[in-house]
């Protein structure tokens, strides 16, 4: 007992935090959640337990996925450590819901969360340009997801970009992996789309689309974002966050862009009802031209005809009035040296008279 090494309790805790980080830098539990607590709204305590013992946990807020309670089954990633003042604990890295019924459970209680905050409100969705031309992709370059969404793509929209930040799509590290993408891909100006893909798979397999930290990148992007995530019946928190969802990887692809022979297709059949229209609006024009050319040619004839009329009665009116027409009833004018004689007390015996007739005149003297 004599040789048994003797410390006090500061060193006994260093010497056994070293013993910690060289043994144990990190360790993986998995366990019930129990006594779930956060002070200050700043760090968080809780217990992983089983049938037979509890272990302590501590860390920040900023480390949890998202909304956690008591009897929820979590795989926690952290560091071993005795505490001066609290004793044993492990300090928490990472923490993943394991289990069908803990995910659903914690990705419902985040759903509600978010919710709540107005992520998933219809209002705040974007249109996205279509057909895009520059695409902004995050996803595994080897996946099959990858490879549809490219096939389907090109097969469709020969003129799309696609700028590809190649990514992990599961376990702890993809969530900071696809949040760095989401801020990579925003800091290009001329994107008109970010897409983020995955095939499907089990519940633990595609949680990393249903955490808060991704949720929220896809929901704070400037650039407007679609977001399929497995198999149609599989729905992410980010898939409900993002401006438009694809059911499939394929079928994000056919939301980005028509089939390039449909649009050629739609252009001739635009182009005919253009010919079509256009070969009714001139007939239309002819019509029309024909019709005021016969109201004009009608009413020109209507203002000569009047003309003509008024013409007809002038002539008459000039007929009655003139001096001539007189002469030819057998009337006749006298004049006294040039001057019209209108009265007889106007002449004396002896005057000489210039008579006019019809036809011509004679000189006469008064008697």
């Amino acid at each position: 007992m004599d040789n048994l090494p003797t410390f006090t309790p500061s060193d006994f805790v260093a010497s056994l935090n070293q013993t910690f980080e060289y043994a144990y830098p990190q360790v993986v539990v998995e366990g019930e959640i129990a006594n779930f607590k956060v002070s200050k709204g700043k760090w968080v305590y809780f217990d992983l337990k089983d049938d037979e013992a509890s272990v302590k946990f501590f860390g920040s807020v900023y480390s949890l996925p998202g909304p956690l309670e008591d009897g929820l089954v979590v795989r926690v990633t952290g560091s071993p450590r005795l505490s001066q003042l609290y004793g044993f604990s492990v300090n928490i890295r990472a923490i993943q819901a394991v289990g069908e019924g803990s995910l659903k459970r914690a990705a419902d209680l985040l759903r509600a969360k978010l919710d709540r905050e107005g992520l998933f409100d219809p209002a705040r969705k974007r249109a996205i340009a279509y057909p895009a031309h520059r695409i902004g992709l995050a996803t595994s370059g080897e996946s099959a997801a990858y490879k549809d969404f490219v096939k389907v793509l090109g097969a469709r929209w020969q003129d799309a970009k696609i700028t590809h930040v190649d990514v992990g799509v599961q376990g702890e590290q993809a969530v900071a992996d696809v949040v760095r993408a989401i801020d990579a891909l925003n800091q290009l100006s001329d994107l008109d789309v970010i897409v983020m893909i995955r095939g499907g798979g089990s519940a633990d397999d595609l949680a990393v689309f249903s955490t808060e930290q991704v949720t929220r990148a896809v929901a704070a992007s400037r650039t407007p974002t679609m977001v399929a995530i497995g198999h149609e019946r599989d729905v992410s928190l980010a898939e409900l966050a993002a401006d438009v969802r694809g059911s499939t990887p394929s079928n994000a692809a056919e939301l980005l862009a028509p089939e390039s022979t449909v649009v050629v297709q739609s252009l001739i059949d635009l182009r005919r009802l253009a010919d079509v229209r256009l070969a009714g609006v001139l007939q239309n024009e002819s019509d029309w031209t024909a019709n005021q050319r016969s109201y004009a040619l009608e009413q020109l004839r209507n203002v000569y005809a009047r003309a003509e009329r008024q013409l007809d009665a002038w002539r008459q009116q000039v007929d009655i009035l003139n001096p001539e027409a007189a002469l030819r009833r057998g009337y006749a004018v006298v004049r006294q040296a040039g001057k019209t004689i209108r009265s007889v007390g106007q002449v004396q015996p002896g005057d000489l008279l210039s008579v006019q007739l019809s036809d011509g005149s004679v000189e006469t003297k008064v008697q």
